[in-house]
């Protein structure tokens, strides 16, 4: 959410900012609604002043015995109370009008992100590791169903597209990789493991940004998504529930309408979930494999800090990620992103793309963005000083630390053998003790 007092003071900063993200930011708009809230709050609180001095001066008529003015003043009063009603209408009018457009608009980029429109624009900041040299390299979809571990026809038939059925050595790969990322984040990097709901109420969906925007990229649970899309904002309709496309959702909610105190800041937070995503703007694009799926496990870590904190924060959980790579010796390279190619809610995005051979090329695995005070607005998040009495808003940031699918992607396509076995990466052995290849001939 924005402040609109400042959008008021510097609406060329705003404009901007909001082409910049490739979205209209109807300034000339927001100011014009922002002008009749402010005029209709103005009059119904001279009208209200009007009416409580009238109301008072009946009663002073009164003791005089002068009924003409008493019954003249109630004429007054009860045409200030419809007056009163008029001023109310036009404020809530007014009011939600500009909520819902501000609500709508995205977060404003940092000044150091770069300007560009698209994925093409992003800038590498750095790389690690050598792609692996592999003859002919077969993509993970090969390489599954070949061993019969992986099952997307099963999936198909019970889910539709988009899902896929993991079995044996497989399957306890997946949860190993998970187990060692949770474990990464929390004994080596300090963050605190949280178990969090995976069904949320819609102004829990609002407050990091899903909502009303994204409404179609979501899966809403009871009672349903057509009842979402037939309210105007489904972030009003107290009876959705919704199933998280990211633990970021939830575990950045712990703080919604909190005060924190500064002293507990920066607080670390993550969780391996399943995540779930209607991917409607995602019609032909890797509809094979496991790329891009309804259903996914994540570990994600949320931080929530100061303004002061939040930029060495967003470094140091751009290292948490990385640090996973590096230790699976998965080949990768660090993004910044463009304006044109950030999320809703982020002022600024690196993405970790990892390398995978059947497409001779990176992909991303990961993305951690700080959001500034933009979700803390929105879900009303502050944090106070002790001895001191403002309260100010929190910063919060999130990454995928990492998406554990797309992870099992890379290492089955690295480490994989002209035979199609796959080698099970050194750091996941304590994790799998005696399995060292899954898959293959034999």
């Amino acid at each position: 959410m924005h402040d609109i007092r400042a959008i008021r003071e510097t609406p060329e900063l705003y404009e901007k900012a909001w082409a910049a993200k490739g979205s209209s930011g109807r300034v000339a708009e927001i100011l014009d609604l922002d002008a009749r809230l402010r005029a209709a709050q103005t009059a119904g609180q001279q009208a209200q002043a009007e009416r409580n001095d009238a109301s008072k001066r009946i009663g002073q008529a009164k003791a005089r015995k002068d009924e003409a003015e008493a019954q003249a003043l109630m004429a007054q009063v009860e045409s200030l109370k419809g007056a009163l009603a008029e001023h109310a209408e036009a404020e809530r009018t007014a009011g939600e009008q500009l909520r819902a457009i501000v609500s709508s608009l995205p977060n404003l980029p940092a000044p150091d992100v770069p300007p560009g429109a698209d994925e093409n624009d992003n800038v590498e900041v750095r790389r690690w590791g050598q792609p692996f040299a592999i003859a002919a390299p077969k993509d993970h979809t090969t390489l599954g169903e070949a061993s019969r571990l992986m099952d997307f026809e099963a999936a198909a038939r019970m889910s539709g597209a988009r899902f896929v059925v993991l079995k044996g050595e497989l399957a306890r790969l997946e949860r190993a990789v998970g187990q060692f990322m949770l474990d990464i984040q929390t004994r080596e990097h300090g963050y605190l493991e949280v178990a969090p709901p995976l069904l949320v109420r819609s102004e829990t969906m609002f407050g990091t940004g899903q909502l009303p925007k994204f409404t179609d990229d979501q899966f809403a649970a009871f009672p349903g998504l057509e009842t979402a899309r037939a309210v105007a904002d489904p972030s009003e309709a107290p009876e959705l529930r919704w199933l998280i496309p990211t633990a970021e959702v939830s575990l950045t909610n712990l703080v919604r309408e909190q005060i924190t105190a500064e002293e507990e800041l920066p607080m670390r937070l993550t969780a391996l979930t399943h995540c779930f995503r209607a991917e409607a703007g995602a019609s032909g694009r890797d509809t094979r494999g496991m790329i891009r799926q309804h259903q996914f496990q994540k570990v994600e870590m949320v931080s929530i800090t100061t303004p002061e904190q939040s930029e060495d924060e967003h470094e140091r959980m751009v290292g948490c990620a990385e640090a996973v790579l590096k230790r699976l010796e998965l080949p990768f390279r660090t993004m910044l992103l463009c304006a044109g190619d950030m999320g809703f809610s982020a002022r600024k995005t690196y993405d970790l793309e990892v390398w995978l051979p059947s497409e001779d090329r990176y992909r991303e695995i990961s993305s951690c963005s700080n959001c500034g005070d933009f979700q803390a607005r929105r879900m009303d998040a502050r944090t106070k000083k002790a001895g001191e009495k403002g309260t100010r808003f929190v910063h919060t940031l999130n990454g995928s630390g990492l998406a554990v699918g797309r992870t099992l992607v890379a290492i089955m396509e690295n480490y994989q053998d002209e035979g199609g076995r796959i080698a099970i990466p050194q750091a996941l052995h304590p994790y799998m003790p005696g399995v060292t290849h899954i898959g293959g001939r034999g």
